[in-house]
């Protein structure tokens, strides 16, 4: 009932490690195809898409879990339970981990949800390919900084028209075999342990049957006196969440919770026959894993299929139709042998390729490795320009072989660094070997000291660092990695230095199993750049013999995330505090639009963005979330009109937070596109293309019955002069709000067109009595009978399209 499930030996049953994650690929495992963040895959609206990208990964998944268990592999992050989706709303753009999710409507997020699931899973009919998870069950959208503590509250209706919708759509329409619980507490008790939520809610109301995974140390936050402080022990804490119904502990840095169920069952917290559902409900997800099985399906589903061609050509292909062409005055698409300044902060920056949860990629592709590639070397000319936020840049490289340096028996600098490896987890006693290396810029497939897929080492590298120009230098290590230089730690920031003196350096990687890391494929990379240079003089620079300026800018995972560390202006521990661009990349962008240069502006992030004086004054804007390994050739595709762009927005971009309720109010007013009562700069749906459609003829019945589904058609014809994908989206206005949480507008249909040049298409609908009704304050669906409504069919929302991009009609229901 641990994450870390030990064997059980005397019954031949191996140790199972129940955590792995698969957001947009195989993840924290080594190489693996990297998809667009599930952000970007929302903004496919792409059912079919989905299900593909699930299922790659899913094959990639058991692959890489056949080789490991060949190898008698079961380290975290190997076996085949995935804690993915991440299905909450994205209700407020402040959420770093909003990235993560597929935007901020439920009935778009229950669709994506839907194949996510099926792909992960499969479809055989006795064994599952993997198991999905969909979480985090159920009012949980941050603030991060607060996720351990805060209590919400929301009204019925708000509960069930946003806050359940994907979750009950997923166990409709799938057979998936987790939901994980979440850290807030839900009206007055945790998540974890609330009876309304777990018991009368989740296996009630909602009719799931599988078993129930905590978040990691969710059961902890019950007695933590810094969380819930809900209990007072650990033995109530585990008997408490396993009589709710939570299955499973994903512990913490303090360990295993369950542990204390002897305890519990003595004390008579909890008899051994509610522990004995819960070890079912588990051990029943491992036999449908084929774990017990020696003839699985899945089992011979070869490792050559991770990171495959087929899978690499996915990805680029799911980039592509992820990006949203948010601005165009026609400066898009460029010609060929136009010359560009690719400029910015995220132009080279790989972390904007795969976000957060991320395997190891095998072939990236860089903005502007993608522009080079596409445009030639000739025709390009590159500078960072700025950093991201702060300190934070996104264009750190290895330090350069050629500035590492030892001491030799003379106390002579020679190149490279003493490389001591000790083959432990403590880096104590005689170590294994003692070399000189080149350079700290390295990703094993398998251990250095011996060859093993999973093992445990510490390797030290110490000598000089002689930089050869002044500065004050940044420095960055992945996870399991630690360094200082001249005696600093490089977390402290900066470091000033000086052109031709040795700086002491040392490095320390702890390859060792550890909460929540692995060994697999591990990696040790000293990257740095030099922050006291003329970032904007070098840009300003770059640009004078440029056609056309390409900026790539924006945030990365680096700024908004899970519960982070990071304290600068504009982001606070994963989350946002603003909406703008980062201040010195705005200031960057003014100063080359003073130029005269047309600049075109790739803007990536996991969140909404206040491009306001972007829209205003630049020619083009791209909206790129975080692409996937492929970005680079996606992004240059788009950008010199290879195909037309179809990606449209799963959320809501405003012109800044003004009038939004307060982060932690979990009230539903004056947020996303269903409530919103302002003017967004860019509304939920919206993306442009490089031809246009046109809608015509829409057909609904006369007086339908709002207790029935409702069929729809619509003609869609392309009448420009290029081929192009169309997202079709079906919006439902009820023209008197029986209540506050009743939507103002309602996504209820939406489907993908490609059409040539002329080529016209019906799209059919056929619109439950779900997608029909409304929730009144109680939480109950109601059907709209005798109401009327206008439904609309078109490119985007309603009020935003132009006479051609749509087409409404008014429906009457009949009374009952």
């Amino acid at each position: 009932m641990y994450d870390k499930a030990t064997p059980i030996e005397r019954l031949g049953i191996r140790k199972h490690n129940w955590w792995n994650e698969a957001l947009h690929g195989v993840a924290r495992a080594g190489e693996a195809t990297v998809f667009p963040q599930a952000i970007g895959l929302a903004a496919t609206w792409d059912e079919d898409l989905m299900l593909n990208v699930a299922t790659a990964i899913s094959d990639e998944g058991r692959a890489k879990h056949n080789n490991f268990a060949r190898q008698g592999v079961y380290e975290m992050y190997t076996d085949l339970t995935f804690w993915s989706p991440n299905i909450n709303i994205f209700r407020d753009p402040r959420w770093g981990r909003g990235q993560e999710t597929y935007g901020e409507d439920p009935f778009l997020t229950g669709r994506m949800a839907t194949n996510f699931v099926n792909g992960i899973q499969g479809d055989d009919k006795k064994y599952l390919k993997a198991v999905a998870t969909v979480k985090h069950f159920a009012v949980h959208s941050g603030p991060e900084t607060t996720r351990h503590s805060d209590d919400y509250n929301p009204t019925e209706a708000d509960l069930h028209e946003t806050y359940l919708g994907a979750f009950k759509a997923a166990f409709d329409n799938t057979q998936v075999a987790s939901v994980m619980c979440a850290y807030n507490a839900f009206r007055g008790a945790p998540a974890c342990g609330s009876e309304e939520l777990m018991v009368d809610i989740l296996r009630g109301e909602l009719g799931f049957d599988g078993y129930v995974v905590s978040d990691c140390g969710a059961i902890g936050d019950f007695y933590y006196d810094y969380a819930h402080n809900y209990v007072a022990t650990r033995a109530e804490a585990a008997a408490l969440s396993v009589k709710m119904g939570t299955d499973l502990n994903c512990g913490d840095g303090e360990g295993n919770k369950m542990d204390a169920l002897p305890e519990a069952v003595a004390l008579g917290l909890i008899d051994e026959a509610t522990i004995d559902k819960a070890v079912t409900r588990l051990f029943t997800a491992r036999f449908r894993l084929g774990e017990f099985d020696k003839e699985v399906p899945y089992s011979e589903i070869p490792f050559s299929v991770v990171a495959s061609e087929k899978n690499l050509s996915l990805s680029a292909e799911a980039a592509r139709d992820s990006l949203v062409l948010l601005k165009n005055d026609g400066i898009l698409p460029l010609k060929e042998g136009t010359k560009v300044a690719v400029i910015g902060p995220n132009a080279d920056n790989e972390l904007t390729l795969v976000a957060n949860y991320f395997g190891y990629p095998t072939a990236p592709v860089t903005a502007l490795e993608g522009v080079i590639a596409k445009a030639g070397a000739g025709n390009v000319v590159y500078a960072p320009g700025s950093a991201l936020a702060g300190n934070v840049f996104g264009n750190r490289k290895p330090v350069e072989a050629g500035v590492f340096k030892h001491l030799d028996e003379n106390g002579d600098l020679q190149p490279g660094l003493t490389m001591t490896s000790w083959h432990n987890r403590t880096g104590e006693g005689d170590p294994v070997s003692v070399t000189v290396d080149a350079q700290i810029d390295h990703h094993w497939k398998t251990s250095p000291i011996n060859g093993e897929v999973a093992d445990e080492f510490v390797i030290v590298w110490t000598g000089f660092i002689v930089p050869e120009t002044d500065g004050a230098y940044s420095f960055g290590v992945p996870r399991m990695s630690e360094a200082t230089v001249d005696g600093k730690n490089i977390t402290d920031g900066p470091i000033e230095m000086k052109a031709g003196e040795a700086y002491p350096v040392e490095y320390t990687l702890n390859a060792v199993r550890d909460w929540p890391v692995n060994t697999i494929e591990p990696t040790a990379k000293l990257s740095w750049v030099n922050t006291s240079r003329d970032w904007a003089g070098e840009a300003l620079e770059a640009a004078k013999d440029a056609d056309v300026v390409l900026f790539f800018g924006g945030i990365d995972a680096d700024l908004e995330g899970e519960e982070m560390s990071v304290k600068i202006d504009g982001f606070l521990g994963g989350d946002r505090t603003d909406l703008k661009l980062p201040q010195v990349q705005e200031d960057l962008l003014k100063k080359l639009h003073a130029t005269s240069k047309p600049v075109v502006l790739v803007n990536f992030s996991g969140s909404a963005m206040a491009l306001n004086w972007e829209d205003e004054n630049l020619p083009a804007i791209v909206q790129a979330f975080y692409p996937g390994e492929k970005a680079g050739v996606a992004i240059a595709d788009l950008l010199w009109g290879e195909y037309s762009p179809s990606g449209r927005l799963p959320v809501t971009f405003y012109k800044s937070l003004e009038g939004m309720p307060a982060f932690d109010d979990y009230s539903m007013k004056n947020r996303t596109y269903k409530y919103y009562e302002g003017e967004p700069l860019y509304p939920f749906g919206y993306g442009l293309s490089y031809t246009t459609f046109k809608y015509s003829d829409i057909s609904v019945p006369e007086n339908p019955d709002g207790g029935d589904a409702m069929p729809v058609s619509v003609m869609v014809t392309n009448t420009g002069d290029r081929a192009g994908r169309e997202v079709v989206q079906a919006y439902i206005q009820l023209n008197s709000r029986p209540n506050a949480s009743t939507p103002r507008v309602e996504l209820v249909a939406f489907d993908v067109v490609d059409l040539a040049p002329g080529e016209s298409q019906r799209v059919t609908f056929d619109l439950s009595p779900e997608r029909l009704g409304y929730f009144d304050d109680a939480g109950k669906l109601i059907a709209p009978a005798g109401m009327s409504a206008t439904l609309s069919v078109g490119g985007g929302q309603p009020g935003y399209m132009t006479e051609d991009g749509a087409v409404s009609t008014e429906v009457n229901f009949a009374r009952e």
